[in-house]
């Protein structure tokens, strides 16, 4: 069989090794690759498990104490904020976490750095407030509350350094989180505002918009201060309003969120068609089936065919950012007729499902290349036609998805399949659908699973791999070796710094064996978090 792929030799930075595998051995987990995992996906160990949104425990976070009792606070929260800002993390939580605990370390020069970076870390008000309920959380059973000097400055910081137009915008649209208010974080940070705009938003938040309109009714105001009046004037005026009319156009005018509006409003199918116009469209995708479920979005209708337009859009869908398996998730959950709990049910629009098929293809121009050397193998041993747990999705879909995206998106990509103990002829090619491809898999037949047998092929046969993904609907395996000697076999002979991600798209709960080798991790389920664990993992940032 001649896999899919390409001899192009990748460059030589795939040979080296960051910081994070340093000092020993280069493939020791050591306590700073173990802190970059809890950052990007809240664990320490080599599992990362999709959609697992558990509340982040001090119990997961050993490496990170460690690091701070040997006086490593300040690279602690360097690494915090290159995880919150580069987009390396899965979850935002295990971030706050750590950097809640940098802020009350014992050693100043932690602290200091914590609170320094606090408004880098929170770029929004719910990550605010979830990093304040974290701190509130270390804190119980002991004496001392948490609203010291330092985070009543950093949090008054946070709310004078920003732009006082997108700041009134936020605190009208996310108002609470966790149980803490902007007005309760106002109050308890004794924010003393550094110029009028500030000033105002902040009244506005502490007294309401009655004293806001006494206070300011007479004063001589200035530009700044007049915009940002009128902007509230029209989100109280939305807030107390009961005519459609008067809602949908200051919806429009004022390109409003619905985290902006009342209840009673997103019964209006006119109020949400005014609101799919500037929705985000990573939004739209979440809620279409809702949309066709009311009637908002009707065959041959206005409304879809412009949703359509949006959807296959290739700006809309670079400015979004929007990654494929995004919109497979979303492309499948929609196809399925009904939400997850079996109450809201719909008849999918056939132009929507032609759109979001044709946005799959163009949202790989979304996916950076990381210029490494991929063998992404499909375990074809056993049925591909479970579902991904917590999803809409096929195993054999998810699967010849997950293929399709690499072989894409990297230049040097192998792609094959294997079952009864052989590798099996593959001919899924780029140009390929995702239903080409998918059937491709499914014709294979089945027999036993053995995840070694891509890295003995690539071995055997002198191919370079940096990457090994191996794809299987089995989180049970029988090996011919161990996949850790046949990972450390061929990274020997072939000089490559190769790591393996095994894959199991139906697993609860796995583990390749018990090593402590930083270039293996499995993966339990599969989600877009998956690839933000393969990207980190190729790049040596886990």
């Amino acid at each position: 069989m001649e896999p899919l792929g390409n001899t192009t030799k990748a460059s030589s930075s795939n040979h080296t090794l960051n910081s994070t595998g340093a000092g020993g051995c280069p493939w020791e987990v050591n306590d700073k690759a173990r802190l970059c995992r809890f950052l990007c996906y809240g664990s320490e160990g080599d599992i990362y498990t999709a959609r697992d949104e558990g509340r982040v425990t001090m119990e997961s976070a050993g490496a990170l104490l460690i690091l701070l009792q040997e006086g490593r606070g300040p690279e602690v929260v360097e690494e915090i904020k290159k995880f919150t800002q580069d987009g390396r993390a899965v979850r935002l939580g295990p971030s706050f976490f750590a950097l809640a605990l940098c802020s009350q370390h014992s050693e100043l020069k932690t602290r200091q750095a914590a609170f320094k970076a606090l408004k880098e870390v929170c770029r929004h008000p719910s990550h605010l407030f979830s990093l304040i309920q974290y701190k509130k959380e270390l804190k119980e059973g002991m004496k001392c509350g948490i609203w010291g000097r330092a985070l009543r400055k950093a949090v008054s910081d946070w709310y004078n350094e920003q732009d006082a137009m997108s700041l009134a915008a936020a605190v009208t649209k996310c108002k609470q989180r966790e149980g803490w208010s902007h007005q309760d974080l106002l109050r308890l940070s004794h924010t003393k505002p550094a110029n009028e705009a500030i000033a105002l938003i902040s009244k506005y938040v502490t007294k309401g918009w009655k004293e806001v309109q006494v206070a300011y009714a007479d004063k001589e105001n200035s530009e700044e201060v007049v915009k940002l009046l009128s902007y509230l004037e029209v989100v109280e005026k939305v807030k107390h309003s009961c005519d459609e009319t008067e809602v949908i156009n200051l919806i429009e005018e004022h390109k409003l969120d619905r985290e902006q509006l009342l209840t009673d409003h997103l019964k209006s199918k006119q109020v949400w068609r005014a609101l799919l116009k500037e929705m985000p469209l990573q939004s739209v995708l979440r809620i279409l089936g809702k949309m066709t479920s009311n009637k908002i979005l009707e065959p041959a209708g206005l409304e879809t065919q412009a949703v359509c337009d949006r959807i296959q859009s290739e700006t809309a869908l670079r400015k979004a950012k929007i990654h494929p398996f995004s919109i497979l998730l979303a492309s499948e959950s929609y196809k399925r007729g009904q939400g997850y709990q079996g109450k809201t049910k719909w008849e999918p629009d056939s132009s929507i499902l032609k759109a979001m098929d044709s946005a799959f293809y163009k949202s790989f121009m979304n996916v950076e290349a990381l210029g490494k050397r991929f063998v992404v193998a499909v375990d074809v041993s056993t049925s591909l036609s479970s579902v991904v747990p917590g999803t809409s999705v096929s195993t054999a879909v998810a699967a010849a998805a997950i293929t399709l995206i690499f072989a894409n998106t990297e230049i040097d990509t192998q792609v094959l399949a294997y079952s009864e103990g052989a590798l099996v002829p593959c001919r899924i090619s780029t140009d390929m659908t995702l239903a080409q491809a998918t059937v491709e898999l499914v014709k294979i037949p089945g027999g036993n699973t053995d995840c070694t047998l891509p890295i003995t092929w690539a071995t055997e046969n002198g191919k370079a791999v940096d990457m090994f993904i191996i794809l299987t609907n089995n989180p049970l395996w029988t090996f011919s070796a161990s996949p850790v000697e046949s990972l450390k076999k061929h990274r020997q002979i072939s000089g490559a710094n190769s790591k393996l991600v095994m894959c199991g798209l139906t697993s609860i709960g796995h583990t390749l064996a018990d090593t402590e080798d930083r270039g293996l991790l499995s993966i339990c389920g599969f989600d877009l978090g998956a690839f933000t664990v393969i990207c980190n993992l190729a790049q040596d940032l886990i």
